[in-house]
């Protein structure tokens, strides 16, 4: 953290944020490209790009905040890409089926993450009276909903069925 204060809290979780969606659009196309079920596959896909728009969405609020888009490492989402790659590591040991399960399982966990820090970035910039950022990060929050959203349909519809 920058400094004990709430914009310096913003700007460290602003910067995790920025680390995260860099992390998650270099591991969505292998995902993408281990996933059997088709619609699964497009799914990965496409939150490939809405990731890649987060970062850009990301990267406006840093400017428009009149701060240099810096990265932070984040251990937790560190372990949870990492839980994804350990699945495309074992995935020729293991049914497509199981696969995309785990994957969808893995990503959603990321989702979740995503989730509740862009819940909480919004929250923040409310708080900062910057009502412009909180809208953007907002509009994420919404769109990583809607991925879980999704992921969960799939899960339920089309891949989870075929495993049990």
């Amino acid at each position: 953290m920058e400094n004990n204060d709430l914009k310096g809290l913003f700007t460290s979780d602003l910067q995790y944020m920025y680390y995260v969606e860099k992390e998650i659009v270099k591991a969505l196309p292998d995902i993408a490209d281990a996933s059997s079920d088709p619609e699964l596959k497009k799914a990965f896909v496409e939150h490939l790009e809405q990731s890649k728009t987060h970062l850009e969405r990301l990267e406006k609020i840093f400017e428009e905040s009149d701060l240099k888009p810096r990265a932070q490492k984040s251990r937790g989402i560190g372990g949870l890409v990492n839980e994804a790659k350990e699945v495309l590591e074992k995935k020729d040991d293991i049914s497509p089926d199981i696969v995309d399960a785990a994957l969808i399982a893995a990503v959603q966990r990321i989702e979740h993450y995503e989730i509740a820090a862009y819940g909480t970035l919004s929250t923040y910039a409310k708080l900062l009276g910057d009502t412009k950022t909180a809208d953007l990060l907002k509009k994420t929050l919404d769109e990583e909903s809607e991925a879980d959203e999704n992921l969960t349909r799939i899960a339920v519809k089309r891949v989870n069925p075929k495993i049990t």
